[in-house]
């Protein structure tokens, strides 16, 4: 039998991993000048979405268990604010540098510091806590590009999952 630890930690690096595939696949069908466009002037581009995930994967998982989530070298208000002049690499190479914080925290834990707390923000959550809110925030954020990167691609969009009305299709066959 399996160690839950061992298997949360599995689960949870499996969960990242599918999100970042998922983002990447996104990212791919995103003509570089849709990166900074906004949807409504209350709304965020995908650029901006990219520069806060990079900004938040840095603070939270830079020596994720021992200092605050939160770092004080941080400037989270500025990773909102829109930078036409990024490129679609410069985008990308912030893309690949937080999950790859992530990764390389994630894969560093053992199963017993699933049990240990750490601080975001001054708050005290466990480990396992603290894996499942980044894994809620970034899932919202990674659908928050697919939607946007949706609406500009319209009827050229290559859906990512199982096509609209072809559910059918993809059904387990049932025995008799």
């Amino acid at each position: 039998m399996k160690d839950v630890s061992r298997v949360f930690l599995e689960s949870a690096l499996f969960r990242f991993e599918s999100l970042k595939q998922y983002g990447d696949k996104v990212l791919a069908q995103v003509e570089d000048a849709n990166l900074h466009w906004l949807p409504d002037s209350g709304s965020n581009s995908i650029a901006v979405i990219i520069q806060h995930l990079h900004g938040n994967m840095m603070s939270r998982w830079t020596e994720f268990m021992t200092s605050d989530g939160e770092k004080s070298w941080r400037e989270r208000d500025g990773e909102f604010e829109a930078d036409e002049a990024l490129s679609r690499e410069d985008l990308m190479v912030r893309w690949e540098a937080g999950w790859a914080c992530l990764f390389e925290a994630l894969e560093a834990l053992d199963p017993s510091d699933l049990t240990k707390d750490i601080a975001i923000r001054g708050q005290p959550l466990s480990v396992i806590d603290a894996i499942h809110r980044q894994l809620s925030h970034y899932g919202f954020h990674v659908g928050q590009i697919a939607y946007i990167a949706k609406l500009r691609a319209a009827e050229s969009w290559q859906p990512l999952s199982i096509p609209k009305g072809q559910s059918r299709r993809y059904k387990p066959k049932q025995r008799d």
